[in-house]
């Protein structure tokens, strides 16, 4: 039983309790950002005291920005909602009036719907087509959502009815309009693919860092320009999604904002069904140190806060779910009258004297332009880290029955009931069978709408998206600056990835074009010999580097810059490929043609990362991936996870991708000269895959004339001594057991062979499919001949290809060698053993290329099948041993 004493004590602490709540007050309505200071500072004095001091992770499930804190909004609202309309029925008469025509075509009507005035209040007032006379801002559109940009497009007059017609019809008589973002498809109008879920937001990420990165190497003029992210709340169970969010906070990249479309739903139904997902990523996003912004309800729901005093209306939001969410807006006011504001007789007494059809119009914060431009504002004044903002809609937003429902993504048209009630509910002035039938509707270009539609444009400085390459003035390198490399290794042994980090190092001293390559490792550096590039030019690191490296006393001591050039990207590859994108389309998204070479452990690029690649050609991006400790066998030790057999195979199904497998230093200079020449100054929208192997031994010198036969795939090494009756292909390492093999059969078995240096299989394919498409088309004209073919020339005899990677990367060429080709490679999982053991078990050593030589032979009746037989014994295979691919 407590005493009087007591009680008085409790009642002195509540109104002490009161006066510091009262005063806080004070200071929050002077300026909430003192107020917030106010209690970082007590939590830190508290933490001080030994006072625990939980951070909670989620907020109440109401708006970030009180409205009291609530600025105007600054544009013509009726007009803006006008042309908000009109965007939403040329959006959904674009894919509805396509399938209609072309059934089955496909496109998206729900997502932009949920998103229209996200994206709009954006338009009208914030995203910025330039900053004087730098580029403007990065916008990562929701793919999904294209229909809805290319109305904007077209009632901004960049579009015609014609181009409009043409959605999803690419290969028509006239130019049409591709499915999502594309800018290989479309070059002057898209900027950044996104529709492949969770690389938009990755890119965007890592695009915000490189520009910082950009501006403290003085490539480019710091400005306010921002990197603008929609993405969808079911888009963020990718893990590319928010797995590098940490990066943005650690980096302080407060040009970085993130607008998650929280309409609820992902394809098949709820996002969170039994949860919040706007509460969910409140915490991810909060815990990785961003500034939240939540957008739930719109301005109507105002009043019902202000007159509920008992916080009982707050408290039954928070006790439903999204699946209640989803089926509150699938029905009608009534049943929301009954189901969520019935359970608590006091919540009906709020709303007494609302209508059903008042319930029904209560909005969702994310179709409230007052609540979004508060939202974009304050996010655009934050400073010291990104935003995200979680702004509540709902998706197939006036699509009538369809809206909220599970099918909603799947809609492609509606039913004529269905359009008549859209053209009714957003008013547009179309006759009833030109709205069933999609037809489009844009005012006269003297209307309001218009009017202001362009007014708003150019006082952002233009429009947007729009891709737009600069003029370059870029000048290659000449091949004699790479005299150091083509003059072969004076009889020391290096590998060939150590020849490229001296060949990098190099161009990293060039007066021209050295302070334009980035190089980029993710934490492998010192693997692949980077110790040397990391005291020249340094690590890069914003902050600069706080502390004294414990090898600061020596040669090549760690070293991290604000002005650093090398992307330590730490262990992502997916991370550093962002990267790479960055870099490698920087020519056309900051006019400076920045060079990316990637350098990763080759059995982690592609089939990590292969999304990623593909958006990269997508993008027409350039640069060099470098594929280190390369080759099945070439890397040993390691085994089955690292050991790398297949990235050639993946890397040649890009199509913009240039891949070479290179055996020897003077190869890989030669290529690198060209592809710089190709890509920055002929401008070429390619880019290069080149293996790097860690395996040393002496790099002889370039012989003369072999630029071309390097560049295009293939050329002749080393003669045989007398008339070759056989021709061994080799590339990479495996080529010296080629060199090997070619004195073997010379001195032990009577067989001359001549020796060719394969650089990329895949060249040598894409042009003869080349060759043999335009032999196809055009019977009545000469026959073209195959490179391949015309560099072999009278060359006799079977051939025999090793390689370290898969038999498929040689056997591209079998339809061009009928019964010649002979091909080894490594399919299978890799071992861990040594080189020998490793070449040996996978049929590509010397003595496998031998036997396959003379085997081969026998079977075309050019020697003895018993001697060749005898000679597998000799060279000591075990002609009974299991295969190794399926080992």
């Amino acid at each position: 039983m407590t005493t009087k004493l007591e009680d008085a004590a409790k009642q002195d602490f509540k109104a002490e309790v009161s006066e510091w709540i009262e005063a806080f007050d004070d200071v929050v309505a002077d300026d909430w950002k003192h107020g917030e200071e106010l209690l970082g500072a007590l939590r830190q004095r508290a933490r001080e005291a030994g006072v625990p001091t939980p951070s909670a992770m989620t907020t109440p499930y109401r708006n970030t920005i009180p409205k009291h804190d609530e600025v105007p909004y600054p544009g013509d609202r009726k007009l803006e909602k006008r042309v908000e309309s009109l965007l939403r029925w040329n959006a959904m008469a674009m894919v509805h009036g396509q399938n209609k025509k072309d059934a089955g075509i496909g496109g998206h009507i729900s997502t932009y719907s949920s998103l229209a005035t996200l994206l709009e209040v954006g338009f009208n007032h914030f995203f910025r087509a330039k900053y004087g006379d730098q580029p403007g801002d990065f916008i990562y559109f929701q793919g999904h959502a294209s229909p809805g940009v290319y109305a904007r497009a077209y009632l901004e007059g960049r579009f015609d009815e014609t181009r409009l017609k043409n959605f999803r019809h690419e290969l028509r008589d006239t130019p049409g309009l591709s499915s999502y973002p594309h800018p290989w498809l479309m070059p002057d109008f898209w900027n950044f693919p996104t529709v492949s879920m969770g690389i938009g937001p990755l890119n965007a990420i890592y695009q915000a860092r490189f520009m910082r990165y950009l501006e403290n190497r003085g490539l480019i003029k710091k400005t306010d320009r921002k990197v603008w992210a929609f993405l969808g709340d079911g888009e963020t169970d990718e893990v590319d999604s928010l797995g590098a969010i940490s990066l943005g906070a650690r980096e302080k990249l407060d040009n970085l904002i993130f607008v998650v479309n929280c309409n609820l739903q992902r394809l098949d139904g709820p996002v969170r069904g039994n949860k919040r997902i706007i509460d969910e990523l409140e915490g991810v996003f909060h815990g990785a140190g961003w500034n939240v912004i939540k957008v739930i309800w719109g301005s109507d729901w105002d009043a019902l806060f202000e007159r509920d005093h008992t916080g009982l209306l707050l408290r039954r939001m928070e006790e439903c779910v999204d699946g209640d969410f989803q089926t509150f807006k699938a029905k009608d006011g009534a049943f929301l009258r009954k189901h969520f504001f019935g359970k608590y007789p006091e919540l009906l007494e709020l709303v007494k004297d609302y209508s059903d059809e008042d319930l029904l119009r209560l909005h969702r914060g994310g179709h409230d332009p007052a609540k979004i431009y508060n939202a974009y504002k304050r996010a655009m004044e934050h400073k010291g880290g990104p935003t995200v903002i979680l702004a509540k809609t709902v998706k197939g937003y006036g699509m009538g029955t369809a809206q909220s429902r599970n099918a909603t993504h799947n809609e492609k048209k509606l039913t004529d009931d269905g359009v008549a009630a859209f053209v009714k509910q957003f008013d547009i002035p179309i006759p009833e069978q030109s709205a069933k039938d999609g037809s489009f509707y844009r005012p006269a270009p003297e209307s309001p709408e218009l009017q202001y539609v362009q007014a708003r444009r150019k006082e952002l400085g233009g429009y947007l998206p729009v891709r737009e390459v600069p003029k370059s003035e870029f000048k290659a390198p000449e091949m004699e600056t790479f005299a150091e490399w083509t003059g072969g290794s004076n009889n020391r042994a290096v590998s060939t990835t150590m020849g490229f980090v001296s060949i990098l190092r190099h161009l990293m001293k060039d007066k021209a074009i050295g302070k334009l390559v980035v190089p980029i490792v993710p934490d492998e550096g010192r693997t692949f010999g980077m110790e040397s590039a990391i005291k020249q030019v340094g690590i890069y690191a914003p902050e600069g580097q706080k502390y004294e490296p414990h090898d600061k006393d020596m040669l090549l001591s760690y070293r991290e810059e604000q002005d650093g050039q090398i992307l330590e990207e730490g262990i992502t590859e997916a991370g550093s490929m962002a990267s790479f994108t960055a870099a490698g389309t920087a020519y056309a998204n900051y006019g400076v043609s920045t060079i990316p070479f990637y350098m990763y452990y080759s059995m982690f690029g592609f089939q990590r990362i292969g999304d990623m690649v593909w958006a990269f050609a997508d993008s027409r991006g350039k640069g060099f991936l470098m594929g280190g400790t390369a080759g099945r066998t070439t890397m040993l030790g390691e085994g089955l996870q690292h050991q790398d057999g297949h990235s050639l195979v993946l890397a040649s199904t890009v199509p913009t991708c240039l891949t070479y497998d290179a055996a020897y230093v003077y190869e890989m200079a030669v290529v690198i000269q060209d592809g710089i020449r190709r890509m920055y100054e002929k401008g070429e929208d390619i880019f290069y895959y080149i293996m790097m192997y860690n395996e040393d031994y002496v790099m002889p010198a370039m012989p003369k004339g072999v630029e071309e036969g390097i560049l295009r795939g293939i050329y002749k090494l080393k003669p045989a001594d007398g008339e070759a009756t056989v021709q061994l292909f080799g590339s990479g390492p495996i080529l010296n057991e080629v060199l090997r093999a070619q004195e073997i059969l010379a001195t032990k078995y009577g067989v001359q062979a001549n020796v060719w240096s394969v650089t990329s299989y895949t060249e040598l394919r894409r042009d003869a499919l080349a060759v043999e498409r335009w032999n196809r088309l055009h019977p009545s004209e000469k026959e073209r001949v195959p490179y391949l073919i015309s560099a072999l020339g009278d060359a006799k005899g079977p051939i025999v290809a090793a390689s370290d990677y898969m038999k498929s990367v040689p056997d591209v060429l079998s339809p061009w060698l009928p019964s010649r080709l002979v091909t080894l490679g490594t399919d299978g999982f890799g071992r861990s053993d040594n080189r020998q053991h490793l070449r040996r078990h996978f049929e590509v050593d010397a003595e496998s290329v031998v036997a396959a030589t003379l085997s081969k032979l026998a079977r075309d009746g050019k020697y003895d099948a018993k001697a060749a037989q005898k000679a597998m014994e000799e060279l000591g295979l075990n002609v009974e041993a299991g295969d190794p691919a399926k080992a």
